[in-house]
């Protein structure tokens, strides 16, 4: 015996919903296989979950579409800020200034190494530090890191603190259109189910095939498991029967 697949995705949600509210348009009440009170909830939602679904869309690819102009600003203020750290610690090298400054910029003394900027938060711990220990060593009146200088690294560092900021506000856009999805599509469910439960039980006294084929035109979808939909295939070729294509079944995965 066939069983019924609810949607699984939100495509196949609405295209159920939209089956369903078809024929409601199309039917006088005394002949729909659903109640009005269903009706009424399919004309009230379906506007709804489309726009929901739309907005969830649109956020995913304002998300993916930020993703390049974020990379390549993570990436130069990355750049800006190692190179300023190697040249400082070149002219540290060559005596041209104590390895005390480092001090300024929040560094161990004795490290030779660059920090590691893998992640945004050291990017922009490591930014500011820079940029705040550079602007107070030189009030002292000492010569200033140059190629880069520390305005140089301020300017693509501040494009990236910007990026990363525009980014986190995308994030948290798409955040919670997944959350609203999540709990619209459960309400699309809902109504689904009590919709093709009134349909199937308004067609109950039809024999299974014929019940299938009525409710199918609603909408609702039965599936033949794999052992079922090899003996439906032998026995239509054997009888010439082409019932099996009144209503949709899949192999069971």
């Amino acid at each position: 015996m066939p069983y019924r697949r609810l949607p699984n995705t939100d495509t196949s949600r609405l295209k159920a919903l939209k089956k369903a509210l078809e024929k409601g348009n199309e039917l006088p009440p005394f002949k729909l296989a659903y109640s009005q009170s269903s009706l009424f909830k399919l004309q009230s939602f379906i506007g709804s979950f489309e726009q929901a679904l739309s907005i969830q869309k649109q956020n995913y690819q304002n998300l993916v579409n930020n993703n390049h102009q974020f990379r390549e600003a993570q990436r130069k203020a990355r750049l800006y800020i190692s190179h300023f750290i190697q040249v400082m610690n070149l002219a540290i090298i060559r005596g041209e200034l104590p390895s005390r400054i480092k001090s300024f910029y929040g560094l161990n003394n004795n490290l030779k190494t660059i920090p590691s900027l893998k992640t945004d938060d050291e990017i922009l711990d490591l930014g500011h530090k820079l940029i705040d220990g550079e602007s107070q060593r030189c009030k002292e009146g000492v010569s200033s890191v140059t190629n880069p200088t520390v305005a140089v690294v301020k300017v693509w560092f501040d494009q990236y603190h910007d990026a990363f900021i525009h980014r986190k506000t995308l994030q948290k856009r798409h955040h919670a259109s997944l959350e609203n999805m999540t709990e619209i599509r459960q309400k699309a469910d809902d109504i689904i189910v009590k919709v093709w439960n009134e349909v199937e039980d308004y067609f109950d006294d039809q024999p299974d095939e014929i019940k299938r084929k009525k409710a199918a035109e609603y909408g609702l979808i039965y599936v033949f498991r794999k052992n079922e939909l090899k003996k439906k295939v032998s026995s239509d070729q054997d009888q010439g029967d082409d019932t099996h294509s009144f209503f949709q079944f899949h192999q069971k995965n």
